[in-house]
């Protein structure tokens, strides 16, 4: 595809939401495959959500060829990758590299997080003391946030222990320490400063969100202004795009919205096949627009993105989100629960089939057998 005019979103070519659809998969190494390593996975997705320890293990299984866990505990053990709040103050798994060049971009959407949630509270203590006294905390010894408050409740004056912890939270930088076993992190996890746990300073980084969007976009676009700011957090980014327009081709959607993308970036033809995957929870895929229409039909996003803001894991049918899955243990059985949405083709239930063995096999390893159930949600 030729690349489009620099102009706005009217002028500019339509791409369908087929499409759409097959160039984020493209992106996301979810059309077929790959031989890559998993850092340059993990550098190529800019970052993985990871609240919970497993889902990034089964995002690279996913997406690479004979990808196998060990590889990424080996990852975080040499501290080539991290676990840290990042894209909007959120627990991320991040390639070092991108950590010490992007952290400074991504600050600010910590900072105003912290701002709508502890509000008035804010005022009821010093936050420079706060962030003293945590830095001199977790320099001591790789520290749990528990412990932090513990500590902040014996000072004199303790003032609102929660929120003067949530404060080191999201302003100091912080790594969770792994474990053994970065399989299953535990619970009460342990944080050390940064630069302690890489054994240097951060380096000075640019605070310019530029590279973070042009990242983005070799990652989930094309996309809109309102989408680069729902994935990264970050207010006020069309001035960004705008300064980059030169850079960019520009597209637009079925719905006449401005859309930018790198001019040599994958666009497929809509129809090109797209196989059967599943998904982890809290996905890439899932959270990278603030339109997931290309992926999620509308009335199916209340089963996927809940109030509680909890994302299961979900499964692709010709690239869409066609359902649900869940893990069920029962001694030394692993079951794969799929739930669809829909009636499911015979042959769709047959790919689905033998890639969810694959799926229950890779994360239930010591269990002895092993089997895949349908169920309609």
């Amino acid at each position: 595809m030729k690349r489009a005019a620099a102009a706005k979103g009217g002028d500019a070519p339509l791409l369908t939401a087929r499409q759409l659809n097959r160039a984020t998969l493209a992106r996301q190494q979810l059309l077929a495959r790959e031989s890559a390593t998993a850092l340059a996975a993990v550098e190529r997705l800019v970052a993985m959500q990871a609240q919970l320890a497993r889902p990034p293990f089964v995002g690279l299984w996913t997406r690479l060829t004979g990808f196998r866990r060990e590889e990424l505990t080996r990852l975080y053990q040499r501290k080539k990758v991290v676990r840290v709040s990042f894209l909007r103050g959120t627990l991320h798994l991040v390639s070092v590299r991108d950590y010490q060049r992007l952290r400074a971009a991504v600050q600010p959407a910590a900072d105003r997080g912290m701002q709508s949630i502890l509000r008035e509270r804010l005022k009821t203590f010093d936050r420079e003391a706060t962030l003293a006294e945590a830095r001199a905390f977790f320099a001591e010894a790789p520290r749990t946030f528990d412990e932090l408050r513990d500590y902040y409740a014996e000072r004199k004056n303790p003032g609102d222990v929660r929120a003067r912890s949530y404060v080191a939270r999201c302003q100091l930088p912080l790594v969770q320490v792994p474990t053994d076993d970065s399989w299953s992190f535990p619970a009460a996890a342990r944080f050390a400063l940064a630069e302690d746990w890489l054994g240097a300073p951060l380096p000075a980084a640019d605070d310019d969100p530029a590279p973070l969007v042009l990242r983005y976009l070799a990652a989930f676009g094309p996309a809109s202004v309102t989408d680069v700011q729902s994935w990264s957090g970050l207010a006020s980014l069309r001035a960004t795009l705008d300064g980059l327009r030169d850079q960019l081709s520009v597209f637009r959607d079925p719905r006449g919205r401005e859309l930018f993308d790198l001019p040599k970036a994958p666009r497929p033809d809509g129809d090109v096949d797209a196989p059967v995957r599943f998904l982890p929870e809290y996905d890439s895929l899932m959270l990278g627009h603030d339109d997931r229409s290309r992926f999620i039909a509308d009335e199916h996003r209340p089963a996927l993105i809940t109030k509680n803001l909890q994302i299961p894991g979900a499964f692709l049918v010709d690239g869409v989100v066609a359902g649900t899955w869940k893990l069920e243990r029962a001694k030394k059985t692993a079951t794969l629960v799929v739930a669809s949405f829909a009636a499911l083709s015979k042959a769709t239930r047959t790919a689905l089939e033998a890639e969810g063995e694959s799926l229950v096999r890779f994360v239930e390893s010591d269990a002895e057998s092993f089997a895949v159930r349908f169920a309609r949600r």
